[in-house]
């Protein structure tokens, strides 16, 4: 391709043009793995284009995994050939039996289409901090679980909008047109506990178990407390399970990160000779093979995990952007 060819382009494709012809001498073995590509200046010279549009050429292989920026010395080629359509950052909080659901259905529908790195940030802010910061400009698209306690919009604020995807909590202050497959925390539990408040109404107080270290409690909250509000339901709020408050007659709803305050109220329905689902009534989030068992069956209000991330791939392979409410479900079961 002529230098002239590459100028007189439409000037939006004038990237495409120039990324295309540096791929095709990777390809051709013009430049070799490692080697170091032209600078920008002479890149924009030779081609009688800007330096912002040889950049974006630049952008543009970097993402596709093609180059890679080397601190003060210019860009090399790292591979010589492009294996997918799309590079995605795929950053998690940690690896449960949930997130491993919504990674593998997400991972099912893009395998044949995409390069996927997996990442995690153990709630940890610093760590989400780095990993945001050192892949920068590295990927097509980034699919981040963003529930922490400290504020990381900023930080995601730095990936461009439509290359964001959000998944379960739609996080506020974040800038531009992005996509997010999340939970309507508030809008769950409040529909949850109105389709079976016939049931719910044979007990005295509904009892909400709410973690002080819960990232999405107060949203759970919230609608809790429309429903109690609207039906004129007696409630308490409490942080974990206590002796002292336990009581025949109450029905729980306990959120269990960690699966300890459902084994507690079991416990405690034993000691006092209690039958689960007469005498006590448990709602639990998140369901779990266990669950299905356990005491003759749990209650839940879980969100469709495999929806999540068959929603999140569509949106990369569709090329769309959209805000989805990801599907909830409520299992009855012997508990209540």
């Amino acid at each position: 391709m002529k230098n002239s060819e590459v100028s007189t382009v439409n000037s939006e494709l004038k990237y495409l043009k120039l990324a295309h012809l540096l791929l095709d001498k990777i390809k051709q073995g013009d430049l070799r793995i490692n080697d170091q590509l032209p600078s920008v200046n002479r890149l924009a010279a030779e081609h009688n284009i800007s330096k912002s549009t040889v950049l974006m050429a630049l952008n543009h292989l970097m993402e596709k995994g093609i180059i890679e920026p080397v601190y003060r010395k210019g860009f090399f080629v790292k591979k010589n050939s492009i294996d997918h359509q799309f590079r995605v950052f795929f950053l998690l909080d940690k690896l449960t039996v949930f997130k491993e659901e919504l990674y593998h259905s997400f991972f099912n529908r893009l395998k044949d289409h995409a390069h996927i790195d997996v990442f995690f940030h153990n709630y940890s802010y610093r760590i989400f901090e780095r990993l945001v910061l050192e892949n920068l400009g590295n990927y097509t698209h980034y699919v981040i679980l963003s529930i922490m306690k400290e504020d990381v919009s900023p930080i995601i604020n730095l990936i461009p909008p439509e290359k964001r995807i959000i998944l379960d909590y739609n996080i506020e202050n974040l800038n531009g047109d992005y996509s997010a497959v999340y939970q309507d925390f508030a809008g769950d539990i409040y529909a949850a506990m109105k389709d079976v408040r016939g049931r719910v109404e044979k007990y005295r107080r509904a009892v909400l178990v709410l973690p002080e270290d819960s990232f999405y409690g107060n949203l759970v909250k919230d609608g809790f407390l429309r429903f109690c509000e609207e039906y004129q339901f007696d409630y308490l709020i409490v942080h974990q399970i206590e002796r002292s408050q336990f009581r025949r007659g109450d029905v729980y709803i306990t959120l269990n990160r960690h699966d300890r305050d459902d084994v507690d109220i079991i416990k405690l329905v034993r000691e006092h000779k209690y039958k689960l689902g007469r005498d006590i009534g448990l709602i639990s989030y998140n369901d779990l093979y266990v669950k299905e068992v356990l005491e003759g069956g749990i209650t839940v209000i879980s969100t469709d995990f495999s929806k999540m991330g068959e929603e999140a791939a569509n949106l990369i392979l569709e090329g769309k952007v959209a805000k989805i409410k990801n599907p909830s479900k409520l299992i009855i079961r012997p508990s209540l």
